[in-house]
């Protein structure tokens, strides 16, 4: 139903979009997706007939949408702006009847189907109980509802959303994007929207283009567009990307560029899993520390993560147990440490080496933390074992805090105390632990 053929815009003598061609049918759901600039927004404006192209074409079911009359073209394409500019107080019902207009003659008043349409869609928006409400006197959030119901009530086979979610808290982003779903796929609606949020973008389309510099970067299906590789080409962010399992969609986890710390610090190794560690892992190489981490199972979270961090890792088979050889190899990455840190994670019988490899580490002179911010009672699994195992930990001289944010405090030292560590680790987590909190020392031998 609609073609974008090759198409050029300029603003003046810049050139914003340059040969961009895709063709959409009904019940397509296409997010258009790209930073600033890339001429999203552009794109939309040439096929709602507000830009003209400087090249190339837009068909409408084969009719170049610029030689139509502009109220056939608003008869089957609504748009919903960034921002909409009403002048003058009209009540919220008036606005949405605006929608009406292309299907009504000249001089013609509201029909008793003019007004049960706007109810329609003034209810489908959650929008009808402010019907007589001025609508400069909505909230922002309020306001673009009662838009978007006016674009509804043109009763659209295309909608143009223009980043359609501004002012919208998330229970209304929710509703909108269910409403126009419901009607994508019911109603055989085209959808074009601009979105920022990519996860939103992931939820509800089908397709997406991604834009970069005017041109379309990517296509396709919405799940072979979302991909680490092709965010950071057009974004320069490097994001994790995964499939939810409710949802069964895509969703992103961006992630700041690295940045190397002004200062090295010393050797951290964590022993985590589960997504205990993912967190840590990001602020402990923001703080300067060289991170190793292990033993993890290949697909958990925290192998991910440590994966796309390139962070050494001591890993297992998916689902296994620890192996003997992954322990060993997990006691070698220890003993390259200055300080292990063992986190909140759920101990069951797969896994208790780790907790072994914390004692271990004890025993080989290498100063130990335990972040024991979840009570070992609700994470071990093992009938016992591994609180035995955390209370011996504690009683050999391991130091438990409570939070990432207090285990970072005892570490943010000078450079000069942290080198005294495998000098004499007593003497310096003395110095980092906080007074009456814990017993802090070191295993004999």
């Amino acid at each position: 139903m609609l073609n974008v053929d090759g198409v050029e815009c300029r603003y003046g003598s810049l050139k914003v979009l340059d040969d961009v061609s895709l063709s959409v049918k009904e019940g397509d759901f296409v997010g258009i997706l790209g930073p600033n600039g890339s001429g999203k927004s552009t794109l939309l404006k040439s096929i709602s007939r507000t830009l003209k192209p400087y090249r190339g074409t837009i068909l409408l079911n084969k009719d170049d949408i610029y030689t139509l009359k502009s109220v056939e073209v608003a008869k089957q394409m609504a748009i919903v702006p960034q921002e909409s500019s009403i002048g003058f107080s009209f009540a919220a019902l008036d606005v949405v009847l605006m929608g009406r207009n292309p299907h009504m003659s000249r001089f013609q008043m509201e029909s008793g189907k003019d007004m049960a349409i706007a109810k329609k869609a003034m209810t489908m928006t959650n929008t009808w109980q402010f019907a007589e409400r001025p609508i400069n006197e909505l909230s922002g959030g309020e306001k673009q509802r009662v838009i978007i119901a006016r674009a509804l009530a043109q009763e659209p086979k295309i909608l143009l959303l223009d980043e359609p979610l501004t002012h919208l808290d998330i229970v209304n982003q929710l509703e909108i994007m269910d409403l126009v779903k419901d009607l994508c796929v019911k109603e055989k609606m085209i959808v074009l929207a601009v979105f920022h949020d990519l996860n939103l973008a992931a939820r509800y389309c089908t397709s997406a283009i991604m834009l970069k510099d005017g041109k379309i970067f990517s296509a396709g299906n919405i799940a072979d567009i979302l991909t680490s590789e092709n965010i950071k080409s057009v974004f320069n962010v490097y994001a994790i990307v995964k499939k939810h399992l409710v949802t069964n969609s895509v969703f992103v986890i961006p992630m700041s560029p690295h940045k190397p710390h002004l200062t090295t610090r010393c050797a951290v190794h964590l022993i985590c899993g589960a997504g205990t560690g993912t967190a840590l892992m990001r602020i402990l190489l923001e703080e300067g520390y060289t991170v190793t981490a292990g033993v993890l199972n290949v697909l958990d979270t925290d192998f991910e993560t440590a994966e796309f961090l390139k962070i050494p890792v001591t890993t297992e088979a998916p689902f296994s147990p620890i192996t003997e050889l992954s322990y060993k190899a997990n006691i070698d990455m220890i003993r390259k440490a200055s300080i292990v840190v063992l986190t909140s994670v759920p101990f069951g019988h797969g896994n208790i080496q780790n907790l072994k490899a914390a004692k271990q580490a004890l025993d080989i002179g290498v100063p130990t933390f335990v972040i024991d911010e979840v009570p070992i009672d609700e994470r071990d699994f093992t009938h016992g074992i591994a609180k035995a195992l955390l209370m011996e930990l504690k009683n050999r001289g391991a130091s438990f805090v409570k939070s990432t944010n207090e285990l970072l405090s005892l570490l943010s030292v000078s450079q000069e105390k942290l080198s005294q560590i495998t000098e004499n680790p007593k003497k310096v987590l003395n110095h980092l632990k906080p007074e009456g909190k814990h017993q802090v020392g070191t295993a004999e031998g």
